[in-house]
């Protein structure tokens, strides 16, 4: 199965994780500070910023994006309930 590297910069600890793995489920095991709500990509409490590596999650659903625009994210925010790691990057809270 292919890994990845997943960084987050808030805490500053770098992890390995099979590919597909939604980035919420590596920050809340490892305890880094993206909170979440609803875990459906409904409310858009984990969203995250994106500095290396947007082109290595997943593209984001509609709904995604609706709640993205809803919250006036920038271009590399993410819904980390969401996103799915393909490939290395890095990212912290929104």
């Amino acid at each position: 199965m292919a890994k990845a590297k997943i960084t987050f910069t808030d805490i500053g600890q770098t992890v390995n994780v099979p590919a597909g793995t939604r980035v919420i489920e590596v920050s809340e095991k490892i305890g880094a500070g993206i909170i979440y709500g609803c875990r459906e990509g409904d409310c858009g409490t984990c969203m995250m910023h994106v500095e290396e590596g947007w082109n290595n999650l997943t593209e984001p659903s509609v709904l995604e994006e609706k709640v993205l625009r809803e919250n006036m994210a920038s271009r590399h925010d993410r819904l980390a309930c969401q996103a799915q790691i393909l490939g290395d990057c890095r990212v912290k809270p929104a």
